[in-house]
């Protein structure tokens, strides 16, 4: 059983591309009794060695990236307001109306919105883009908001964390329910030799994970991720991607890359010998790390496993436990068939 308070603990805490701190300190907690090797590079990925029963002829990565998409402050208005820009990739109608919390001493505020009855007939059919919201913290102008926010601050959304019914529901799914399969495989007993990264800035370009996987020149690598699940009533069959509580979702190719064809099966045959449900995307959609580490020095044979999340990017998103507890499962045995071979 996956550890539901240390996911909360890892969803609840705040760290957008490049603020990762927070979520890095929680990591390093977790992972120091279990690991050999513990480093933190300059862009702030933790690489991790973990000695296993038997050292394998290949190097295998295991990696998860520690960032969420929210936004950074831009400007502070003479009104009291706060001018943002997107750090990551959030749909206009993801944003506006929502809660948030700003820097470091989380100062809670709201995305404001045009009131319905001064709108234009046209502009209530439409998503107002990001670019012309503000953020309300209920200074009274300026100078009040300068006391409580700076330029540069990072931007989070403010949600809660659910766990019901075989649901849970909250913020930064993407990826902390990666790092969680990690920390569980580094404090289980590990038939090989395996090294894991936490990176950072996945969201802003795969950024994090091309230094760790130039640093640690893998032979091959497992990236854990969440992946969007559009099973919602107006979606058609194909562009429902993947189905939460169909299971693990092993991808065959993505919008940055074509992953190894005899690791896609493996994954596969992992899944049926371990009588754990599986499926694959039904579009060619969307990207991860895999798409930085597949390709790093002379390349690197990549499979992607990831949990089925609704509402990606969002201010909430949801997953099933079954589902979560199948990608753990097919994460394990795959690492295993891989270093076999």
């Amino acid at each position: 059983m996956l550890d539901d308070k240390l996911l909360k603990r890892l969803c609840t805490a705040d760290g957008i591309s490049g603020d990762e701190e927070e979520v890095r300190n929680i990591i390093l907690e977790e992972i120091r009794p279990y690991a050999d090797k513990v480093d933190v590079d300059n862009m702030g990925n933790i690489l991790v060695f973990k000695k296993g029963k038997q050292t394998p002829k290949k190097k295998l990565l295991l990696s998860a990236h520690m960032d969420e998409v929210g936004f950074i402050v831009t400007d502070i208005l003479d009104n009291g307001c706060i001018k943002f820009a997107c750090v990551g990739g959030i749909n206009d109608s993801a944003a506006f109306a929502k809660q948030v919390k700003i820097g470091k001493n989380k100062i809670p505020g709201v995305v404001n919105l045009r009131p319905v009855h001064i709108l234009k007939p046209d502009e209530r059919t439409k998503n107002p883009p990001i670019d012309s919201l503000q953020i309300d913290i209920g200074a009274k102008d300026k100078a009040e908001a300068e006391q409580y926010v700076s330029l540069g601050d990072s931007i989070v959304f403010d949600a809660l964390y659910e766990n019901k019914d075989g649901r849970i529901i909250a913020k930064a799914i993407d990826d902390r329910f990666g790092c969680l399969v990690l920390i569980e495989m580094l404090r289980s007993e590990l038939m090989y030799d395996m090294y894991f990264s936490f990176v950072v800035q996945e969201e802003i370009g795969l950024r994090g994970a091309r230094a760790a996987a130039y640093t640690l020149a893998p032979d091959c690598a497992v990236v854990v991720e969440a992946t969007t699940a559009a099973d919602v009533p107006y979606a058609e069959d194909e562009k429902k991607v993947c189905c939460v509580g169909k299971g693990a979702v092993v991808s065959f190719m993505d919008r940055s890359t074509i992953y190894d064809k005899e690791y896609y099966r493996l994954a596969m045959q992992c899944a049926e010998e371990n009588n754990v449900r599986v499926q694959t995307k039904t579009m060619i959609a969307g990207g991860n790390d895999a798409g930085a580490i597949h390709c790093s020095r002379g390349g690197v044979r990549t499979i992607a496993v990831s949990v089925p999340c609704r509402y990606l990017h969002a201010s909430s998103s949801l997953i099933s436990v079954e589902d979560a507890e199948s990608v753990y499962q097919v994460v394990k045995a795959v690492c295993e068939k891989i270093l076999e071979l």
